[in-house]
This record gives C-alpha cells, structure tokens and sequence, in this order.
C-alpha cells in the first residue's frame, strides 16, 4: 500500500462506524482488489483497497476483507487498478466546448495564414453553413507575435462570414464579410469595456477585444435546443472520458439555464453541473429572485452568479493598475461599472447566491475585493464562500485579502505553463512576484480550487495536475518550473479538483470524496498517479469513469 500504508486503519475505522458490520447486502456493490485514494472529510488522503456502494453512494471502504461483509453482493474485480474520485473542474464553459467540438479548432497552429487555410477547408467541407465559426488563434506563438486581419481571412476565404475567437475567448477575428454585417466601420465606436482593433489609418483590422466582441456575437443566430443539447451530450461524453464527473460552468445563459433544468429532470444529464448565472443575461434579476435550482440527484444546481470585472492578459484586457509593459499608456478594459457590481451583489446576496468573479489583472482582482468587502459591510454574505475566478494577476499586498475576506481563489493551473511565453512581457517581472501565486495562497490558509478554464485549455484534468506540480510543459521545460517556488504539491493540486473543488460548490457533503454518503463518482486510471513521476503525470489516461455506482465510460482497446 506504500506510503499511505497506516492511513488503512482509519479506512477501517470509517467502515465499521457506518454500519459495515451487515453480514450480507444483494443490492450492493463491491469493487474489489483496487488501489483506491481518496481525500476524507478531514481533507486528508487516505488508501483502501476495496469500495462499496449502495443507491448510488458510498456505502463503505476498506481493505480486501472488507468484501466478506457482503457475500451476497455483485463484485467487481478492479485488477490492482488506480481508483480515486472522479474530478471536479471547478471553471470551464460546458456549451463553449461543445461548440468548440462541433466547430473548427485552431488551437496551436503555427501563423495567420496557415490558420485561414485551415478554417478555409474546413469551411468547404461544410457548405451548408451560413456562418464558419471557430476558436484558439494565438498570436503570441507566431514569429510575428502580431494580430492577425481580415485580409488573411479573406485571401482564403470571403464567401461567408467568418468568426473566430482567441484561445481566451476575449478577443475575436473577423473577415470583411463579417466586419460588413455588423455595421463596423472606421466611424465605429469602441464600447465601452471594448476595442476595436485599427491600423495606422483607423480602419478596423478585423480584431474585436472583450465588449466590442458583442457588435458580432450579436448578429450571430443564437443556437436553439436542438443545436445546445447536441452541444451538451456532445462535451459530456468529452468530460467523462478525462475522468471529469464534475464541472463548475462559468457563465450559464438564460436558454442554457432552462434546458439544463430539462435534462436535468429527465435524467439525461451526462456530468454534473454547478451553474454560475451569467450576470450579462438580461432576466438575471429574475433568475436570482426564482431562487437556487438543486436537482434530485445532484446533477444541476445553481445558487451562483457569475460577475465580470476584466477582460484577459494574452489581448491585454485584463485591468491593472500600471500600464502594460508592451503597451505604454494601456491599462487593459473594466468590462462592469464599479456601481453595476455593487448592484449585483446586492441582489445575488440578498437571494442567497455565491458571487463568482472573473478578474485576471491586479484592478481586476483589487475591484473584486473591495466590493467583497463593501458587501460584507452593508447586505453580508461571508458565508456564501464568494470566489475569485482566475485570481491571476494580484498585487502582493491584495493577496492577504482573499483569507481575510474569506475569498476562494478559483485557479488554472495550466494557465502558467500557457502564459508563461508572454506574461513577463505584458506586466513584467515585478508583478510576476503575485501572478499565479499557488503557493503563497496555499501558505496563508487559503483553499485553491483548481479547473481548467475550457475551452481556453484544453479539458484533461491531468494537464492541470501536471502543471501545478511541476510549472513545466509536456517537453518538461523550463528546467526546475516557471516561477518553481509557487508550485503545489500532488496531494495539494489533487485536493483542489477534489474536495476542495466540491467545497467551493457547497457539495462537500455530496461530492469530492468517496466517503460513506456520497455519491458513488469515480475513475480508474492507467498508472498510480501519487507514485509515477511527475514529469508523467500529463501522460495519464482515464480506463473507466463510474457516476453514481455506474460504469459511464470505459476506454476501448
């Protein structure tokens, strides 16, 4: 059993507490023979090496003599296999993924042009549709680190509008088409919270940047059932293959909100769902005085909102204080008014809602806390565990601030080994010293909770664990970690897509650990993560995922 060896007696402790002393049980499950981890109520980490179900829950764990207290039960042989609680993603956009999946993917590609080609062809294979959408252009990996244009897009293709969004999603790349339906001319105004992109005679370039990304997404038809549910069952059966049962969806718009709530009722929800209302949706005042949606069976619930203080770091809309080092005189865009936010807060506190806020630059997150705060001081609220989402970029002395205002940062950890290329150009290094500052969260008291950020990154929870250890990418570079000293230990990143993650949800109780009462959601995996190196860890892969005691996913040989 290795190093957790001594932790089996407390297992054991657990089993005969909850009742494993019944001698014989046909509707239950036992999984034998496995080499099971997972994290107790207590947070801590725990070995077993058999697991019982009933109804759906954890019944019991133990050792291989557990299984005699139920001769009569269905057995599973788990093969000396790696089993720990299924993950929790604790940010990502479930429809923007399955969109994503369903559209045409660019992420990594090495130029513009190459890029255009891409979608160009994707686009022939598709002449049935009326728009060519896609994601994940990244300047900062091309030679020329520069925007791209219309013009490249309209060498390749400009028969249909085309839009394409940055890996980030807060910037948006649009051929002349697209820029013509959408009224955008050189007498166009940036909105507010907005950039127009324009070259040196004024005329838009074809990149939009957060709010101005609106005078397209708004003439775009808006997806209907049909096309969010194929969206859906399509990133379900994604997550649950990367062994994520879990997913906090950071932005739910009205329609997803109500479909969700269908198949939810219906029992056809694939993964569970913790839904964060997005404050953009116009009937937001509504939803929060319907009240906290928890299904049944725990696979939709909502009792957050989801607030916006910036855009992001890579199109340099994240708000901080002092200028962009790369762009003098730029300080990055506030996409919600100090006095909106405060609004909202008000409401979402008063119907007894989380407030999760996205805030990537040091404004960003120093707004965030003050309204916190100025919340705390007028409608309360400090038991609605409020998060930061990204708490990316935060000015050393706004750190502390997260304990004392009982604020849970809410992180991505591959977000580092992604950023890392560019970060210390766009705020350089003394404001690195508080930006993807996992340790010294961590060391202060803090609960990090990790996720990945999806469709930005990629899903596999296994590349958010990896880079949380080592600060490295696959190619294990650079040597020793980026900023090595804000890494986290395996026990501690594994907490953060576990039971923390189900904290930050107020579903400790139900979810992030396979302790008796909780549903029964787990993964079998490839190798034994707390053993393997960490370099390996990206390499690991999901053989079976379990959702309430059953099987959901198996890999194929």
């Amino acid at each position: 059993m290795g190093k957790f060896n001594g932790l089996v007696a407390c297992t054991l402790l657990i089993t005969a507490i909850t009742g494993c002393s019944k001698q014989s049980d046909s509707t239950a499950l036992v999984i034998e023979n496995i080499n099971g981890y997972t994290f107790n109520n207590d947070r801590q980490l725990q070995q077993f090496e058999t697991l019982v179900i009933e109804d759906g829950r954890v019944l019991a764990t133990g050792d291989g003599q557990l299984s005699l207290s139920y001769p009569d039960a269905e057995t599973v042989d788990g093969q000396g296999k790696t089993l720990i609680p299924g993950i929790t993603d604790a940010h990502g956009h479930v429809s923007t993924l399955g969109y994503t999946l369903l559209s045409v993917d660019i992420r990594g590609i090495e130029s513009a042009q190459k890029s255009a080609q891409i979608v160009a062809d994707y686009a022939a294979q598709k002449p049935a549709l009326t728009w060519i959408q896609g994601r994940g252009w990244n300047q900062v990996l091309w030679s020329d680190k520069q925007y791209p244009t219309a013009a490249i897009l309209d060498a390749e293709i400009s028969d249909r509008p085309v839009w394409l969004e940055r890996i980030d999603g807060h910037a948006g790349w649009a051929n002349s088409q697209t820029l013509a339906l959408a009224g955008i001319t050189k007498d166009t105004v940036s909105p507010p919270g907005g950039e127009i992109i324009r070259d040196e005679a004024g005329q838009p370039t074809g990149i939009l940047v957060d709010n101005a990304m609106n005078l397209v997404m708004s003439i775009i038809p808006t997806p209907n059932n049909e096309e969010i549910t194929l969206a859906l069952d399509t990133v379900g059966q994604h997550l649950l293959s990367l062994g994520i049962t879990s997913t906090h969806d950071a932005g739910v718009s009205s329609t997803e909100h109500k479909l969700y709530r269908q198949i939810a009722d219906k029992g056809d929800m694939k993964v569970r769902i913790y839904g964060m209302l997005s404050s953009t949706n116009a009937d937001i005042e509504q939803s929060l005085a319907a009240g906290k949606t928890i299904d049944g069976d725990d696979y939709y619930s909502v009792r957050s909102i989801k607030v916006y203080t910036d855009g992001a770091l890579g199109s340099r809309g994240a708000a901080m204080i002092e200028p962009y080092s790369d762009r003098p005189g730029h300080t990055g865009l506030l996409l919600t008014s100090r006095e909106q936010l405060r609004h909202l807060f008000n409401k979402a506190i008063t119907a007894d809602f989380q407030v999760a806020i996205h805030a990537i630059g040091d404004k960003g997150n120093r707004i965030g806390l003050d309204e916190v705060e100025h919340a705390y001081a007028t409608v309360g609220g400090r038991h609605l565990r409020h998060r930061i989402e990204h708490s990316q970029i935060v000015t050393l002395s706004d750190i502390p601030r997260f304990k004392s205002l009982d604020v849970i940062p809410s992180m991505q950890p591959t977000h580092a080994t992604s950023d890392m290329n560019m970060a210390a150009d766009r705020i350089g290094d003394e404001r690195l010293k508080g930006a993807y500052a996992w340790r010294t969260f961590l060391d202060q008291g803090s609960r990090v909770v990790s996720g990945s950020d999806y469709p930005i990154e990629l899903a596999n929870p296994f590349h958010g664990i990896h880079a949380g250890v080592t600060r490295q990418n696959h190619d294990n570079m650079p040597e020793g970690g980026w900023i090595s000293e804000e890494a986290m230990t395996l026990e501690e990143v594994m907490r953060s897509f576990t039971i923390d993650a189900a904290w930050a949800a107020h579903q400790e109780d139900i979810l992030g650990g396979l302790t008796p009462g909780k549903w029964a959601d787990f993964i079998l995996l490839d190798q034994d993560i707390f053993e393997v190196d960490q370099e390996a860890l990206w390499q690991t892969q999901v053989l079976e995922t379990w959702m309430a005691g059953k099987r959901v996913y198996q890999l194929r040989p």
